[in-house]
């Protein structure tokens, strides 16, 4: 069951407003990206820090926290639930902390593969794919065995069947 509708799109950002990560769940061009992207960081950027972390723009909601240099901002639609989309947030950030060991925006920088295939397994399609904490990181935890296993070097004589 959908906690809640689905989440347009994510995005992660520092405090100088480079964009670290983007995750778009709605169909738009690049260029609408683009604009969004810079319409949305220059808007909190530009909040002060006592502010609402909810703000209605255009005819969406934006949710976002800042965790220490990085912004997590998701847009979701009107009627959904801030609150929800908050504790997604929260949740996203609590696994990359469980997966980095306190997760820092190099750790987004130099392994972004890893901070979307974290988010993928979280969300699906905009939607919560998995609540339990502990399943999403189990699951992550497979993928990195695998990912091991098929770059592990095998001689040519493994690879033919003849060890």
């Amino acid at each position: 069951m959908p906690l809640g509708r689905q989440m347009q799109f994510m995005l992660l950002f520092s405090r100088q407003g480079k964009l670290r990560l983007q995750k778009w769940y709605v169909p738009l061009s690049d260029k609408e990206k683009k604009k969004i992207t810079r319409e949305l960081v220059q808007t909190v950027l530009a909040r002060k820090p006592k502010m609402c972390s909810f703000l209605e723009w255009r005819d969406l909601k934006i949710v976002y926290k800042r965790y220490a240099s990085l912004y997590f901002c998701c847009a979701v639609e009107d009627q959904d639930n801030e609150l929800i989309t908050l504790e997604i947030i929260h949740r996203y950030v609590e696994l990359l902390d469980k997966y980095f060991g306190s997760v820092c925006e190099l750790d987004i920088i130099f392994n972004f593969e890893k901070a979307y295939f974290i988010l993928d397994e979280f969300l699906l399609g905009g939607e919560v794919q998995e609540t339990s904490k502990k399943n999403v990181l189990k699951a992550i935890e497979q993928a990195d065995l695998l990912q091991e296993e098929t770059e592990t070097p095998r001689s040519v004589l493994e690879e033919i069947g003849l060890t």
